[in-house]
């Protein structure tokens, strides 16, 4: 078997992007986009692999820090194509060109998808990481991607790199990693207030959040805006304080908002459950911070 990690990176996002995938010091590739997206490097990581490997007759493992990559290959295509492409909504699926790519490049591959936790010191993840990030680098500053020996002794794919930012929607929205139902299984769960379980749960973890910020258990994909409306890298609310949960909404079988008040500020938290349990999607706080 071949156990290969593929990632992606975007400076600015969407901006100068990158991609790669990594077997072993030996054995890797990286490319990029003057103008992408991360969930774009992650796609085509991906497909760069499944092009690198078709001529070999092993099955293949493919070692992903991106549940968007995983349940968009491996949970949501079949109805995407049954609806001409279309997600449950309606709407055009996020990155078409890549996924329309991708689906030729499983068929007939014995291919299954492992998620690691990404920035968590899994070495192959790691290196993944560090070669995408170099190529978006490059991109930025205008100098040559290193591409990588790619696998030994047979010639690097012919890969496409002219997909365009905005040809659908750049990036998915934030509940757009709530599962789809299977053809026939009806929805779970739809938005609402959650119930009891659900509502215990996400008060208490927000409860800690607001306590320790720094310790919040973030998702890959997280986001968060400060009460300027600016994005920031971290958990925008101050920690402690005092605390008037406002209410619990259920987003679906596995995400919740949480919303409450501290002072006159407001703040808002999407929690989203993963394989090692819950974490923070996304962060947002408006109206002034409080005193202390």
């Amino acid at each position: 078997m071949i156990v290969a990690a593929a990632d992606g990176s975007a400076l600015s996002n969407p901006g100068p992007a990158g991609w790669a995938w990594y077997v072993s010091d030996d054995i890797w590739a990286a490319g990029g986009w003057e103008h992408g997206t991360n969930n774009m490097g992650e796609l085509m990581a991906v497909l760069d692999l499944l092009r690198s490997t078709e001529h070999l007759d092993e099955p293949l493992r493919v070692l992903c820090d991106s549940q968007y990559v995983i349940n968009s290959l491996t949970k949501w295509m079949p109805g995407w194509k049954r609806r001409g492409w279309k997600k449950g909504d309606g709407k055009p699926v996020l990155n078409v060109e890549l996924m329309k790519e991708l689906d030729a490049a499983l068929r007939g591959r014995k291919v299954d998808f492992e998620w690691v936790k990404g920035h968590a010191g899994h070495s192959m993840n790691e290196a993944a990481d560090e070669r995408a990030r170099a190529a978006a680098t490059a991109m930025q500053r205008g100098t040559p991607v290193d591409a990588g020996p790619g696998f030994p002794d047979t010639a690097r794919p012919t890969a496409r790199a002219d997909f365009e930012v905005g040809s659908t929607d750049p990036e998915p929205d934030l509940f757009s990693g709530a599962p789809e139902p299977a053809d026939d299984e009806a929805p779970k769960a739809v938005p609402g207030t959650a119930g009891p379980r659900m509502k215990a749960r996400l008060v208490g973890l927000t409860r800690a959040a607001v306590d320790d910020p720094a310790a919040a258990p973030l998702h890959p994909g997280f986001a968060a805006h400060s009460s300027d409306g600016e994005t920031t890298s971290g958990v925008p609310w101050p920690g402690g304080g005092e605390v008037e949960f406002l209410a619990v909404d259920s987003l679906g079988t596995d995400a919740g908002l949480v919303r409450w008040r501290t002072g006159d500020a407001i703040h808002a938290a999407v929690w989203q459950e993963m394989p090692a349990g819950w974490r923070l999607r996304f962060a947002g706080m408006s109206g002034p911070a409080p005193r202390r």
